[in-house]
């Protein structure tokens, strides 16, 4: 059997003398290119290096990126948190290119996708650590600012960056990123992302000069979108919700699914033929497969490890060095956090959209023990909750459930009519687990709520 640790279809080749890779070895992969698909890109290596702009430098941007980094560590003493946002505002007001700039000559890679983009941007720092550090906006700051700031803070020659999905282009323009991995498409905050296939549109436009792309292959909106990139390796990540992708995004016709096959009724697009795929617990190639032993639970979190690891093998970490380095990573900014409250176990669990609760509606299934669900519809929630009608809530039958937040109400009324009897509690976290009985609860929130129960907690 062939090296399972190495992406299918690379090799190193030797400068031409034309001045672009300068005689030095370069990794390549013979992936799809647009255009002419087998022929090898140089990905990493002095020719990628030679192609990006020259670094200059700048006191302008010497002086932002110092005020950036006093205002980001004001923030943190103060108010907690990481401190990007303010420390990205900071930069981009006294140096408004200053974000471009202190990108060049680092090597950037980007996650985005509607879920699962944390949990990924953590696991692929994870798999890129070495003996140099990773920087990272880890906290989830992946708006401009946060992107910025990140930037501004870190010290570090590779920054995996996770990005929102509505400001992808930007921070493609801007960081000029070697790869970017793209997760999955589906609705979130109906007030912000009208339709999923308007955003896979847009990175299918802004993914043209990206010079490689790690894709999930299960989901047509982001193959659609990766279509735009020159190379693109495809891995079967997983996709269980499908209801945001049964209109092609190509053509607008059906995308008709055979168990984990799809194709466009009218049009060319289809699943493509993965890479990279898993089965079990192990992440498959033609050349052999690398068992994943993760602390983060969920089929889901196997995917983003695939991915995470990809993307990584693509920076020249082998898939079988770069799996032993996922166990470092057992919670992200406390989601899948276990915490002892009293008399209470506690698993913290973020779910901020359709997908996103279906994937923790199954994880939960085979429990028994008590459920805190809370749901505000504040900011980044998105003001409008009827997606939860898309949800089927029937896993948390039997179980005892006590809803919280802001919108309770709307959350028991769509318990009810799923056969789940839920008893609304007004207040802090500490008054819903008070009528529970001793041992395990799990913690189910979305974002603002979810926020609200961490730092509860920690004040504890």
């Amino acid at each position: 059997m062939r090296d399972s640790n190495r992406l299918p279809r690379t090799g190193r080749i030797r400068g031409s003398g034309d001045g672009q890779v300068g005689g030095r070895d370069s990794l390549v992969y013979w992936g799809r290119e647009r255009g002419q698909a087998g022929a090898p890109v140089v990905v990493s290596g002095q020719a990628y290096a030679q192609a990006r702009p020259p670094r200059r430098g700048s006191a302008r941007v010497g002086l932002a990126r110092y005020a950036a980094r006093l205002a980001a560590g004001a923030s943190q003493r103060l108010r907690g948190g990481s401190g990007l946002v303010i420390g990205g505002r900071v930069l981009t007001a006294m140096a408004p290119g200053g974000a471009a700039v202190l990108g060049r000559g680092r090597r950037i890679l980007l996650v985005s996708g509607t879920n699962g983009k944390t949990t990924t941007t953590a696991l692929l720092a994870a798999a890129l650590a070495d003996s140099d550090p990773v920087g990272s906006n880890r906290g989830g700051a992946n708006t401009g600012a946060g992107l910025a700031g990140t930037l501004a803070t870190s010290d570090a020659h590779t920054v995996a960056l996770e990005v929102d999905e509505s400001w992808l282009p930007w921070a493609v323009r801007t960081t000029a990123p070697r790869c970017v991995v793209l997760i999955n498409l589906t609705r979130d905050q109906l007030s912000r992302h009208h339709e999923v296939s308007a955003l896979a549109t847009t990175w299918h436009t802004c993914l043209a000069d990206v010079p490689l792309v790690v894709a999930n292959a299960d989901d047509p909106e982001v193959v659609w979108a990766a279509s735009g990139a020159r190379v693109r390796i495809w891995v079967s990540a997983g996709e269980q919700w499908t209801a945001d992708s049964v209109v092609c995004p190509a053509c607008g016709d059906r995308c008709v699914r055979t168990e984990q096959d799809w194709a466009c009724a009218s049009c060319d697009l289809r699943r493509p033929t993965p890479d990279w795929w898993l089965e079990g617990s192990d992440l498959c190639s033609a050349s052999g497969r690398v068992p994943l032993r993760l602390d983060l639970p969920g089929r889901f979190n196997l995917g983003n490890a695939a991915l995470a690891l990809v993307a990584a093998a693509t920076e020249g970490v082998p898939v079988g060095e770069g799996a032993p380095r996922l166990t470092s990573v057992g919670s992200v900014a406390g989601r899948f956090s276990r915490v002892r409250h009293r008399d209470h176990d506690l698993r913290l669990m973020l779910a901020k959209n359709p997908a996103g609760w279906l994937e923790l509606l199954g994880l939960m299934a085979p429990d028994r023990h008590p459920v805190v669900l809370l749901f505000n519809a504040d900011g980044v929630d998105g003001r409008d909750p009827s997606w939860l009608y898309d949800v089927s809530f029937a896993p948390l039958r039997g179980r005892e459930v006590v809803v919280q937040g802001r919108r309770a109400a709307d959350l028991v009324v769509r318990l009810e009519l799923d056969g789940v009897p839920a008893r609304r509690v007004d207040g802090r976290l500490a008054d819903g687990l008070a009528g529970l009985p001793p041992g395990r609860v799990d913690v189910v929130g979305n974002y603002t709520a979810f926020q609200a129960a961490i730092a509860e907690l920690r004040r504890a």
